[in-house]
């Protein structure tokens, strides 16, 4: 459940904001009073130490053993240094979906510390190209640096968020996501970013945790629930 606008409709949806309280709603859905700042700053904090101090332990798996246990290919991880690998913390497998064709376009939102899109990019090959986005400067720098380090040339990271993609309208063959879009408030917003960014006939392959039954309304409000 991630802005700051005065009252307005945007395809259906009400948004209205204070400077730090923001209130989303879906048609048909409860309204979410939210900090929406003070999620993000959370968010990215949690995050920062998750490329600055893998090691540290988190609630969450990270790491080759994360890859594994998503059923990540061998072929596609074990030749990789462990400087790229050991920030990962996806919650699924995008891959299942299929593999990329050579010479696709690709974003991936929310790249973290690039294994996504860095696997993204071997699969592309020189005559593709692979933009990822992310939220957190720490991850942002150590996705560059762990391009720069097994020479993935046609790979870039850009700062943003899902709900508003740094990305041109039309770009992509493929959208790629691992665990992100369950972390972003407006989620009718991000949508609408991912299909702007798709090419007519392209492919979205997302991993992502979903709820079977109904979040109580103070849970969708706490933010030590979205985080942790």
């Amino acid at each position: 459940m991630r802005g700051r606008a005065s009252g307005r409709t945007v395809d259906g949806m009400t948004v209205e904001a204070s400077t730090s309280q923001t209130t989303l709603a879906s048609p048909g859905a409860c309204p979410i009073n939210l900090d929406v700042a003070r999620l993000r700053r959370a968010i990215q904090d949690e995050y920062a130490e998750v490329a600055t101090d893998p090691a540290a332990g988190f609630h969450f798996h990270t790491g080759r053993p994360l890859a594994a246990l998503l059923g990540y290919a061998a072929a596609d991880v074990d030749p990789l240094p462990d400087v790229v690998v050991e920030s990962f913390a996806g919650v699924g497998n995008p891959w299942i979906w299929g593999r990329l064709a050579p010479g696709e376009m690709v974003v991936e939102v929310g790249s973290g510390a690039g294994l996504d899109a860095i696997i993204a990019a071997r699969q592309v090959g020189p005559a593709g190209r692979v933009i990822g986005v992310d939220m957190t400067p720490a991850m942002l720098e150590k996705a560059r640096a762990n391009a720069a380090v097994v020479g993935a040339a046609n790979v870039e990271f850009r700062e943003g968020l899902a709900e508003a993609l740094p990305v041109p309208a039309g770009f992509a063959d493929v959208i790629t996501s691992n665990g992100v879009i369950n972390l972003c408030p407006d989620k009718d917003a991000a949508y609408r970013e991912l299909f702007r960014v798709l090419k007519a006939g392209g492919r979205l392959q997302i991993a992502d945790i979903i709820v079977n039954r109904a979040v109580p309304q103070d849970a969708r409000e706490d933010i030590d629930l979205w985080t942790g």
